[in-house]
């Protein structure tokens, strides 16, 4: 598929209030394309995730945590199979139809965007689903990470910090996370990769024509969606809440990161 604009979002985990308000803003905006970079459900509100996403022409790619969703379904049909019980909530949570959905998510998704060429969209890496890439990774791990890729630029998510940096001739681009990010602020982080509409109702301080790799923050209803959460059973909810009230910086996150390389 050859693409004008694409909104890119990631990381939603299963943040409803957040995934509603960007989708809303998309309505205007009116990309050619939408990618979602991987774990969409696992967090407090899975179900209205799904129901969001279903039937808006998403392109869908594997996180960490959609494949845990498909792994603990299979191993909890042991009854004596050990697991949290977050997994547990987390499994009941996931009906046959939202399993369908994220078995679905490929490894990795490939668009031509005017201007950029090829884009390869994954979640942490293209040779890992648990890769933390950051604008801190060393170059040596980064070229083991995109062996046997050609598309000059690649679009990661898995760390929930958004940045742009250009290293080994290839673009490196994450949107950040519509539903935990980690950028010390509140709010849902996603992307626009393309041409900006002239005139539009957010055009970019582009000139029009040019190639866009734009951030962009939409604010939501936090007293709603801590509502939500705390009646949603989620073993969880208090975490989940401290994360989107007080969210660690990207410093921080990047440091962490980086210690460890591969997460899940």
């Amino acid at each position: 598929m050859r693409a004008r604009r694409v909104a890119v979002i990631a990381d939603v985990h299963g943040n409803a209030v957040a995934l509603a308000a960007v989708l809303e803003e998309l309505e205007q905006e009116q990309p050619d394309a939408i990618v979602h970079c991987g774990d969409l459900t696992w967090g407090p509100l899975p179900r209205a995730t799904s129901e969001l996403v279903e039937g808006a022409g998403v392109r869908f790619v594997r996180g960490n945590a959609d494949r845990s969703v498909m792994e603990l379904t299979h191993r909890l049909q042991d009854p004596e199979a050990e697991a949290t019980p977050r997994e547990r909530w987390m499994v009941g949570q996931h009906d046959a139809r939202t399993r369908a959905l994220l078995a679905a998510f490929p490894a990795t998704v490939e668009l031509e965007i005017e201007g950029l060429g090829d884009v390869l969209f994954c979640h942490g890496s293209p040779r890992s689903d648990e890769e933390l890439v950051t604008v801190e990774t060393p170059e040596a791990r980064l070229a083991d990470a995109i062996a046997g890729t050609s598309a000059p630029v690649i679009v990661t998510a898995h760390t929930h910090v958004r940045y742009r940096r250009h290293v080994l001739g290839r673009t490196f681009f994450n949107p950040g996370s519509v539903g935990m990010p980690y950028e010390g602020a509140p709010g849902a982080y996603w992307a626009l990769l393309g041409t900006p509409v002239a005139n539009g109702p957010n055009r970019s301080n582009s000139s029009s024509g040019a190639i866009a790799m734009e951030h962009r923050r939409t604010a939501y209803d936090l007293d709603e969606t801590e509502r939500l959460y705390r009646e949603s059973g989620d073993p969880l909810t208090a975490e989940m809440i401290d994360v989107l009230r007080d969210p660690p910086t990207p410093a921080e996150v990047v440091a962490h990161a980086e210690s460890l390389a591969f997460s899940g």
